[in-house]
């Protein structure tokens, strides 16, 4: 395995209007064994308890917390990743979404598994909706570990750090990749134009970027035992457009498209 040295990272958190998951995102990252080089907020047209809530996080923050936001005009989360992206520094992306609780050693496993012409999907446990709850009331018994009680998929929360590379797995497969928790470099992300700015509604987005990526030939290198987050209960967003951005992947796939066409340079 030929890890390459990351001269710098950005972490990128979307979100929209979900303060109380966004500050518990927020103080996982402060609490990282090995910080980001900056943290950048891709917010989705969130109100103004959003943008209180990073102000209150930017005077205390350990590095660089940068809000980048858009006007409200139904799910754009492709538009609002390409605008945070492009103005992020770091050689290395590391993207989550605003309601996952990150393992103290996130950043440091992300880093720690990066490779030269590879994309990676990291690991996620999924927490119901009581243990949801109590974290979000801010519940100190309610702590986050693999034998904690609430999480659905406990396989998904083990963390080995050496063991990790010996099992990840490589292919030129763009399925089963979670936008949750993505981590790619930048200059592979330019390569292909960034996110597909056409793709508005929920569904896919991450899937039809990380066939992009493997019609150019970088592997999806999935990844257990390490770069863990848990996932935070919520109710599922419209689905209107999934089946149609489903469609599309398969087509992108089909004709083996690598540059989308309204993109990262469109922004």
């Amino acid at each position: 395995m030929a890890m390459k040295k990351i001269k710098s990272t950005s972490l990128v958190i979307s979100t929209y209007n979900w303060p109380a998951a966004l500050r518990l995102c927020l103080q996982s990252v402060m609490n990282q064994s090995e910080l980001p080089d900056e943290v950048i907020i891709a917010d989705d047209g969130s109100g103004s308890e959003t943008r209180e809530l990073i102000e209150s996080f930017q005077e205390k923050f350990p590095v660089p917390l940068m809000h980048v936001w858009h006007e409200d005009k139904g799910f754009r989360k492709t538009v609002i990743l390409n605008k945070a992206i492009k103005q992020a520094s770091g050689a290395y992306i590391i993207q989550v979404d605003g309601d996952v609780i990150l393992h103290k050693n996130f950043i440091a496993d992300h880093i720690f598994l990066a490779e030269e012409n590879c994309f990676v999907r990291g690991s996620r446990g999924m927490l119901t909706p009581d243990k949801t709850k109590q974290l979000i009331n801010g519940n100190a018994e309610a702590r986050l570990h693999s034998l904690s009680s609430g999480i659905l998929n406990k396989m998904n929360v083990l963390r080995c750090k050496w063991l990790a590379p010996v099992i990840a797995r490589k292919s030129l497969s763009s399925k089963s990749v979670r936008g949750s928790n993505l981590a790619f470099w930048r200059k592979d992300f330019e390569m292909v134009n960034g996110y597909n700015n056409n793709l508005i509604g929920w569904g896919h987005e991450d899937e039809e970027l990380a066939t992009r990526f493997t019609n150019k030939g970088i592997y999806k290198k999935v990844v257990k035992l390490a770069a863990v987050q848990y996932h935070l209960h919520h109710k599922e967003a419209c689905r209107k457009n999934e089946p149609l951005h489903a469609e599309f992947v398969l087509r992108i796939r089909r004709i083996n498209t690598i540059y989308c066409a309204n993109g990262l340079n469109q922004i």
